[in-house]
């Protein structure tokens, strides 16, 4: 579905570069949803509403998009691609994000962007177990792998766990967002359980989405199908948990603008991009960007909100952002292997054909003799 857009110099590094620009990209949007969905949710908005009618937008917007683009290439779906698709989005939307965004109500953005980094190094180990990313412990981009999961873990629980002293202000904050009460043990334990147990589902996710794209590649449609399927799994569970007919009801406030936002950047092309990536680089290479966000969102927080900034969360910063390059690093040489073995398959089939050709011509030649 993407092409390189880019000529010259610049152009090769556009094609070699694209996976990972794109995901810094999402990173980058992603940061900026803590924040909206935050304010929508101090303002009255119910969490399981907001994802059901951002899942409601996002299908809206994205299966015209799939219906038009991918009519050649789609494959035809199954009952049984169907019930993939329809496990995928429970995973995804049905418990995941429906567990992920009800902690928002109980701690802040910045906690729980730390959490889910855990997500990356769930998918790690779930990976290598169901053998979607080679390991080879003999080799030192094998070893960087395991060392880059590790210290971006070690870096997320640095910053979560650790505080230390406080960054001290400049300035007055740019946006205040009002409404959240001073939260109690009791909702700090509430939402880090439940931040923390949809780290499972999502890593499961991100995992499955690997396997079901080999058996329906095309990114827009499944996308467009993750956000049909999740909005009505969303709004079932919102009508069993619910029973408050308001709750429904959304005004031209920021509860628009965050379920448009989230409708339309983030289940729509964040996860259209997230799963063109995941077809390139593998589970692993997507969700090793999670930490980004987390930085940011803590940068912002300090800079525009002012909310507290801890050396702890400094410290485990520069932590993370070492460990994924490591990860990174082993990640490239996955990359030239196959790259390598790819070269090496198409010249041996070049080879045979050549020698096939030869002997055809000999065997000609013998019976013409003759």
């Amino acid at each position: 579905m993407m092409k390189a857009g880019c000529s010259g110099g610049f152009g090769r590094f556009c094609k070699k570069f694209r996976p990972h620009l794109l995901m810094v990209l999402t990173q980058i949007l992603y940061a900026f949803l803590y924040f909206i969905t935050e304010a929508s949710f101090n303002h009255g908005m119910n969490p399981y509403v907001y994802i059901t009618y951002r899942h409601v937008v996002s299908a809206v917007v994205m299966f015209p998009f799939a219906y038009f683009l991918e009519r050649e290439q789609r494959p035809k779906l199954t009952l049984a691609l169907f019930l993939e698709i329809f496990l995928l989005s429970l995973l995804g939307v049905g418990l995941g994000l429906n567990m992920y965004f009800a902690s928002l109500k109980y701690i802040s953005p910045t906690f729980v962007a730390s959490v889910v980094n855990t997500i990356a190094s769930i998918t790690f180990v779930i990976a290598v177990v169901l053998r979607l990313e080679s390991l080879d412990l003999r080799n030192p981009r094998g070893i960087a792998k395991i060392l880059g999961t590790l210290v971006s873990l070690s870096g997320v629980m640095t910053m979560t766990l650790y505080r230390g002293p406080i960054v001290e202000q400049l300035w007055n904050p740019l946006v205040r967002i009002q409404g959240k009460a001073s939260s109690n043990h009791e909702s700090w334990l509430k939402g880090s359980i439940l931040s923390v147990a949809s780290c499972v589902p999502r890593s499961c996710w991100y995992i499955m989405q690997a396997l079901t794209l080999k058996r329906y590649p095309a990114q827009l449609s499944l996308t467009a199908w993750m956000s049909a399927i999740g909005a009505v799994q969303s709004a079932a569970f919102t009508v069993i948990v619910e029973h408050n007919k308001a709750a429904w009801t959304i005004g031209f406030n920021v509860d628009l603008w965050s379920t448009i936002y989230g409708g339309v950047v983030i289940s729509g092309i964040v996860v259209f991009i997230q799963l063109w990536c995941t077809e390139e680089k593998g589970p692993v290479f997507v969700t090793s960007f999670n930490p980004l966000a987390t930085i940011l969102v803590a940068v912002l927080a300090y800079f525009i909100m002012g909310e507290k900034l801890y050396l702890g969360s400094i410290i485990g910063a520069v932590v993370v952002i070492v460990g994924l390059y490591l990860l990174l690093w082993g990640k490239e040489g996955d990359q030239k292997a196959q790259s390598k073995a790819q070269s090496i398959s198409a010249y041996s089939e070049h080879e045979e054909g050549s020698t096939e050709r030869i002997t055809s011509g000999e065997s000609k030649v013998s019976s013409g003799n003759a």
